[in-house]
């Protein structure tokens, strides 16, 4: 599957928020249980931390998906 991208419009994104609005969990519960069960890796990393912040240059994996974060020109 080909990674998809998100475009940062701050300085970062919390984690449980990017997999929402990314259409990876159907709300934010369901994301941040996810992140709980270990099931999110960051930058080939497991994170268990829901709010952690993602910035440009990082990537997000679940499921088989690889979510890449990159800084708006």
């Amino acid at each position: 599957m080909p990674p998809l991208e998100f475009t940062l419009t701050g300085e970062f994104i919390e984690l449980h928020n990017l997999l929402k609005l990314m259409g990876l969990a159907d709300s934010g519960g369901s994301a941040k249980a996810r992140v709980a069960m270990g099931d999110v890796k960051v930058d080939g990393k497991v994170e268990l931390r829901k709010t952690c912040k993602i910035r440009a240059g990082q990537s997000v994996s679940l499921d088989g998906s690889t979510i890449r974060v990159r800084k708006a020109v």
